[in-house]
């Protein structure tokens, strides 16, 4: 396997990708979705020169993705990218007062998107932005959300990506347990929230890879 061409698998995002990640140690995972991927993908095909990467940032939003995208995704010549962000553009308008209108936040993905197949040709995987109403007054956050997820579906769709629809994923998990069990604040994942996401992720992986 010494020999084989190694595929490289990076993960972009937010805090939610970060997952509290040591900066400093480039190969590091962090704790959440990106290392379970990575771990569950490494038992189940060991044969496979597979690189995973994380390079989330917490805070972020689509806009502070596209500053850092040449440094923190491109110059990595990545094979696939997964970009899970949107969360912020919402969170911002209720924490500080700056809103992100749907036409900006679409832009700035488009560039992403633009930018990555461009510079790389690697094969896109977007996530869908997600949030279960846990604290009070997150309930508004879904009319300001919605349209910002319905953006990253029609993108997945118009531009011929892969997409993991996470929203839809946490409602039905949200029938089985309540919110704050999958996301105790209604917006980061626990464990079980985070184990939700990177099976529903390799799920999307595993059947495109087949195609």
């Amino acid at each position: 396997m010494s020999g084989a061409r190694r595929t490289v698998v990076l993960f972009q995002g937010d805090s939610i990708t970060d997952a509290d990640r040591v900066r400093t140690v480039p190969g590091d995972l962090g704790r959440g979705y990106a290392m379970i991927v990575a771990g569950l993908w490494g038992s189940r095909n060991p044969e496979q020169n597979v690189q995973f990467l994380n390079r989330g940032v917490g805070g972020d939003r689509v806009r502070d993705l596209v500053a850092r995208w040449d440094h923190d995704t491109l110059s990595l010549r990545p094979d696939a990218v997964s970009i899970l962000a949107g969360i912020n553009d919402t969170w911002r308008r209720f924490d500080s007062g700056e809103k992100t209108i749907p036409e900006r936040f679409e832009r700035e993905y488009r560039e992403l998107i633009g930018r990555t197949r461009e510079k790389t040709g690697a094969r896109i995987i977007l996530c869908e932005p997600f949030v279960l109403p846990v604290r009070v007054g997150q309930k508004r956050w879904l009319k300001d959300l919605d349209p910002k997820r319905e953006i990253v579906r029609a993108l997945a769709e118009s531009e011929g990506l892969s997409l993991v629809p996470l929203q839809e994923r946490f409602r039905d998990a949200e029938k089985r347990r309540e919110a704050s069990f999958w996301l105790p604040d209604g917006v980061h994942p626990s464990p079980a929230g985070h184990a939700l996401i990177a099976r529903a992720w390799l799920e999307v992986w595993s059947a495109a890879s087949s195609d």
